[in-house]
């Protein structure tokens, strides 16, 4: 029988590139806020990072320190948060077999994130798209219950891929009995954040995007270019920052007090848009400030990081060894066990 009291944060981010604001507000800030109330549990999820980018796996293994780095860079305690590599645990492709037998292809296809991310992949996948692709839910459930999670900080679009989770385990446990724990999602305040060009959602692949690593030129550079509204031409003419950038951007670092300013003088053309995005560059290399300066400690100590990493790993393994074992038993296949 599971432990009703057990309480385990699972959740990760793929390889595939330096992590950014969006990343920050939509579930970094959870994982740091929850460290201390939840045992945590971060993977860095290169297995999932192949399904759409099998072709170019030195991609995948040179981003896998970036991605340690950014965690530990935003505040994350490698003596309260375990940083593990989703490779490594083979349980997780042991799992993702036995759940496969639970989920149809129809359920899959009409996942809307999985829906959406292959609309986005064309380029990647043309008209076929990989049995891997289309099951990574599947192999993310895996992740999920074979270290046990019971809540997964997770943002706006990752929802559907948790309830997914949810489904599997529900149907496992109806089959086999009460053997896995059924996940929670947890979504923070800002659930989704826009990207740099208005797009709803700002992505690694996109080219929208502010990353916790960036310079303070490369932001200053990033905010100079963003969107603004499109009908205001000159410095004196009404604004509207209800479809600015900026604005939207300044109620994510900026006080309460400027936030009402921006808004009120652009409305009232009295400040132009140049000056709006350097006070905001501003405002932004200053709450960033600390997680640079976090992470170029760890990037001056690569032994450390990959310490950190091999660590984890071996404390993952050793957590879904037994979740396997409890698994095989409920599924009759302890062959071998007295």
């Amino acid at each position: 029988m599971i432990n009703q009291e057990h309480k385990r944060i699972v959740t990760g981010d793929r390889p595939t590139g330096k992590l950014h604001i969006g990343h920050y507000f939509g579930s970094l800030q959870n994982r740091v806020k929850l460290q201390d109330e939840y045992e945590t549990f971060i993977l860095v999820a290169d297995v999932q990072a192949l399904t759409d980018n099998f072709n170019n796996p030195e991609k995948v293994k040179q981003n896998v320190r970036e991605i340690v780095m950014d965690n530990l860079a935003v505040g994350l305690d490698p003596n309260k948060s375990t940083i593990y590599l989703q490779s490594m645990v083979h349980e997780v492709a042991e799992l993702t077999v036995f759940y496969s037998n639970l989920v149809t292809i129809a359920r899959l296809q009409r996942n809307p994130t999985v829906k959406t991310e292959i609309a986005q992949k064309k380029e990647v996948f043309g008209e076929s798209v990989t049995y891997g692709f289309l099951g990574y839910p599947v192999s993310q459930a895996a992740d999920i219950t074979a270290l046990d999670g019971t809540l997964v900080p997770v943002g706006e679009d990752q929802l559907p891929l948790i309830e997914q989770c949810r489904e599997i385990v529900r149907k496992f446990n109806s089959i086999y009995g009460e053997t896995l724990y059924e996940p929670q999602a947890y979504l923070g305040e800002n659930k989704r954040i826009k990207g740099l060009d208005g797009n709803e959602k700002m992505g690694k692949s996109l080219g929208n995007a502010i990353y916790l690593a960036d310079s303070e030129e490369e932001i200053t550079q990033k905010v100079m270019n963003a969107i603004t509204d499109p009908a205001r031409i000159k410095k004196d003419d009404p604004g509207n920052p209800n479809i600015c950038m900026v604005s939207y951007y300044h109620n994510l670092f900026s006080n309460k007090e400027e936030q009402e300013a921006v808004c009120s003088e652009c409305r009232a053309g009295k400040r132009g848009c140049v000056a709006c995005k350097r006070q905001l560059a501003k405002n932004m290399i200053e709450a960033l400030r600390p997680i640079r300066q976090r992470r170029k400690y760890y990037e001056e100590r690569p032994e450390e990081v990959k310490e950190i990493l091999m660590e984890g790993t071996k404390k993952a393994q050793k957590i879904a060894a037994g979740t396997m074992e409890r698994v095989k038993e409920a599924m009759k296949l302890d062959y071998f066990k007295n």
